[in-house]
């Protein structure tokens, strides 16, 4: 089940066509990431004292509507884990108001050791072992085999 976000358009979202500029869903989906890992109990100051960051490794968006001043929208966030060391984070951006998706957003994700500059063999496991509620970002509470 997604992770859902609320979201309030506010006027520094706005560009000069009066919708919301281009980048800002893009901070939107950055601020939903982190809002369900959060949630699932993630302390980055603990992450980092381990010596691991996520790393953001490719980044879409499909336009689908426009959004307004005032809009009210959720941001649901899906997470995937289609190889040990890619997250997939897939996101629909859908205003409240009429259920209209105005935005697709779907990044590929690691985890890096820091020390080592590369990514993690196993990001779904390092994951968990920094999460009180995994099942938040889509994790199984144990591993499976």
């Amino acid at each position: 089940m997604p992770h859902s976000t609320h979201i309030i358009i506010r006027s520094d979202d706005i560009d000069s066509n009066g919708h919301v500029r281009g980048s800002q869903y893009l901070s939107y989906a950055v601020h939903a990431r982190w809002s369900a890992l959060a949630e699932a109990g993630l302390s980055v100051k603990k992450l980092a004292a381990a010596g691991f960051g996520p790393v953001e490794l490719d980044v879409s968006i499909k336009y689908r509507r426009e959004l307004m001043l005032g809009d009210e929208i959720d941001v649901e966030t899906r997470f995937e884990y289609p190889s040990p060391k890619i997250v997939k984070v897939v996101q629909s951006t859908i205003r409240r108001s009429d259920g209209t998706v105005a935005a697709e957003v779907t990044s590929l994700t690691g985890l890096m050791n820091l020390t080592e500059r590369k990514l993690v063999d196993n990001a779904a496991a390092v994951w968990r072992r920094f999460l009180r509620e995994p099942s938040i970002v889509d994790l199984p509470l144990t591993e499976q085999r």
